[in-house]
């Protein structure tokens, strides 16, 4: 089945939220997230066992509270978002789980490098808004390693300690409106 016989699914920014956490100094979490983004699901109907997502955020959109640790962020150290100003997601795989959940699969460009990440699911359901419109909602989580996207910077504490963690926590919670 083509895209154009699925069902279209686009994001609602007003109701997701897209968010990372990065150890700092080995004892606590900096918490982020992307304020610029968009994505598009193809289903068949509302059966998202085959789903199709692309998903895309803006960089420049990255806020962690704190505008001189943004910048950085932006920076050539880190995202270099003047020359890789997005980074993308496009779904390869969804598989279900016994637990109710699912594991979607597929692949993160991140500061122009492509990696398989997989992250897990869990689908709240499909309803109807005031306004007549069909809502999906889902909860996502995974982990990537920064350095396998060319993330490298950090800089050690006096006790040898490093600045910034490798791992990243992803969490998003995400409204879908049937198109």
């Amino acid at each position: 089945m083509n895209q154009a016989e699925k069902t279209k699914w686009v994001i609602d920014p007003a109701h997701s939220e897209i968010h990372f956490k990065v150890k700092h100094l080995v004892i606590a979490n900096v918490t982020g997230s992307f304020e610029k983004f968009n994505a598009t699901v193809y289903s068949n109907g509302e059966d998202f066992t085959d789903a199709q997502v692309e998903f895309k955020a803006d960089v420049n959109s990255i806020n962690t509270n704190q505008p001189d640790r943004d910048n950085h962020l932006k920076s050539p150290d880190f995202f270099d978002a003047g020359t890789h100003p997005e980074l993308t997601f496009v779904s390869k795989s969804l598989r279900k789980k016994g637990d109710g959940g699912f594991v979607l699969g597929g692949d993160l460009t991140i500061r122009g490098t492509t990696k398989h990440v997989e992250l897990e699911g869990e689908f709240g359901g499909i309803v109807k808004d005031p306004y007549g419109n069909t809502k999906a909602g889902f909860e996502l989580n995974g982990k990537v390693n920064r350095k396998e996207f060319g993330l490298h910077w950090n800089a050690l504490t006096e006790a040898g300690g490093m600045v910034v963690g490798d791992e990243i926590k992803l969490m998003m919670n995400v409204e879908l409106a049937k198109s």
